[in-house]
């Protein structure tokens, strides 16, 4: 929980109760309102406050109000998610929780995916569930199993599956264990360990004690950019940085391997397009 912002709260209560009309929350105009938004006092009916619990809010010198109250007053207000959890912020609070988005990939981004033609890509979910991934990308890195639980799981298949790591230098494995588990706890912690992340991780702490320890440390960070070496039994070894892009939600990113600059990579990649992707994976 952070400092609530009194002043900004206020205004954005006021612009908000302006932008609803009495009708739209099924209340009657009436003849002689002088603005076409909602009282304050209805506002405070709507989400079964006191009106003068609601006015001190509106002056910037009320408590800070509690999620459930926030919730109640997004709701007088018909605010989307996006004003509902910049309200929550204001108040000193975290947003709640929306839906995940689950396995839907949307057409736009899967006709992105097909439009880079020379360049690895992916989207995985949160957790680390590969979605979906161009041909490049199953040129480098391989295809994913989606019979068994959490088979297309890059995390799971890290620790659970050790084939997953020969394509990656092995100097470099716990520096990859570590990334992995910073990102998945940040996940679990956005999802505020939903059952999906809660069995996973149960899963990856029963299968793997380098996990295990690793979950113990309770290191945070979310994958942004790295870089990353795969060793491909076709064009050798590869040095490539991995560029993240989060969807506004957060539950999907995009996930871009490009040639750094000043290196072999590109000329490597152009070969391993020319060589196809149906004979050669760099992993199981």
């Amino acid at each position: 929980m952070t400092t609530i912002d009194r002043r900004e709260l206020a205004d954005f209560l006021r612009r908000s109760r302006d932008r609803v009309r009495p009708q739209d929350a099924g209340l009657p105009a009436g003849p002689r309102r002088r603005t076409p938004g909602l009282r304050r006092e209805e506002v405070a009916q709507l989400a079964g406050m006191s009106a003068d619990y609601y006015i001190r809010l509106e002056q910037a010198r009320g408590p800070q109000p509690s999620p459930q109250m926030l919730a109640a007053l997004a709701r007088a207000l018909r605010l989307d998610t996006d004003g509902r959890d910049h309200l929550h912020l204001l108040a000193g609070h975290r947003p709640p929780a929306g839906p995940t988005a689950g396995d839907h990939v949307s057409p736009g981004l899967l006709h992105l995916l097909d439009q880079l033609d020379s360049t690895p890509a992916q989207v995985l979910s949160d957790l680390g569930d590969v979605l979906a991934q161009n041909a490049m990308a199953r040129a480098l890195l391989g295809g994913v199993c989606t019979v068994s639980e959490h088979g297309r799981n890059v995390v799971w298949r890290w620790f659970a599956d050790e084939r997953a790591r020969t394509a990656y230098p092995p100097e470099e494995h716990a520096y990859y264990s570590r990334l992995h588990v910073a990102d998945l706890r940040a996940a679990a912690g956005r999802r505020s360990h939903d059952p999906a992340s809660t069995r996973l991780v149960d899963r990856l702490r029963a299968v793997s004690d380098e996990f295990a320890a690793l979950w113990a440390l309770h290191e945070v960070a979310v994958r942004r950019h790295s870089r990353m070496r795969v060793v491909h039994p076709v064009i050798g070894p590869v040095d490539l940085d991995c560029q993240v892009l989060l969807a506004p939600e957060g539950e999907q990113r995009l996930v871009l391997h490009t040639p750094p600059p000043g290196t072999d990579a590109a000329e490597r990649l152009a070969l391993l397009r020319v060589v196809g992707t149906e004979q050669f994976t760099a992993a199981p």
